[in-house]
């Protein structure tokens, strides 16, 4: 059971994160939704920003699913390369396109279900296409940022991102799922970052278990949360 205090704490980051960032968006360049399910797999282990350097050049030769079905993998895999992991990605991408032209009619489907079938496509990547693809919140994206300050801000304990996704859902309200994951991964990029935190210029920092420096959860510097000091 989620205890009031930590719910109420919760509402309280939220609105928080809405107001450090008010105009926060999925930061990947898409001209549809494949091309958005495509950009999302391929920014695994890789930065948005590279990303939106590769994906230019790959939709102007792959423009739809059958393209990326029917083409060249050594081709996408050039294309991709930057972005790591390549041979993986460009077989996932291939892999999913032919799953979707076979089995959806050639249309990337909008249920959670369904978008788990097909190659490369985990819970982060589907709800990233349901949100801002066909605007459907129907689970909470959980990559890198979203797991690193759920911890530090002591909204979960666990570091498995499906556990962590089933902790916030628990604290979050539903309408705001993906606007909760991407000002989270806003903060995470800006402020709340890996090695050294910026727990000084931090606007959640009265509210942040795992800050530099906390004594009442028994760490003196945060290191229980992830947070190394500087």
């Amino acid at each position: 059971m989620v205890k009031a205090s930590q719910k109420q704490r919760a509402m309280e980051l939220l609105l928080r994160l809405h107001r450090l960032y008010p105009d926060a968006t999925c930061s990947l360049h898409y001209g549809s939704i494949l091309q958005l399910m495509v950009a999302t797999i391929l920014s695994a282990q890789c930065t948005d920003e590279r990303v939106n350097q590769v994906t230019p050049a790959l939709f102007a030769r792959f423009p739809d699913a059958i393209a990326f079905a029917e083409g060249d993998r050594l081709e996408i895999e050039t294309l991709i390369r930057s972005t790591g992991f390549y041979r993986n990605k460009a077989k996932h991408i291939q892999g999913a396109c032919q799953k979707i032209i076979t089995d959806f009619g050639g249309e990337v489907p909008h249920t959670m279900a369904e978008l788990l079938t097909l190659p490369g496509v985990a819970r982060k990547t589907a709800n990233v296409v349901l949100a801002h693809g066909f605007g459907i919140n129907q689970g909470v994206t959980v990559d890198t940022h979203v797991k690193r300050l759920s911890n530090r801000l002591g909204l979960t304990t666990h570091s498995d991102p499906v556990k962590i996704e089933r902790d916030l859902m628990k604290l979050i309200p539903q309408p705001e799922w993906e606007n909760w994951s991407i000002r989270l991964i806003y903060h995470g990029r800006a402020v709340c970052k890996a090695r050294q935190p910026d727990c000084g210029g931090c606007g959640l920092v009265d509210l942040c278990p795992g800050r530099v420096g906390n004594r009442e959860w028994g760490t003196g510097n945060g290191s229980r949360f992830g947070v190394q000091p500087p």
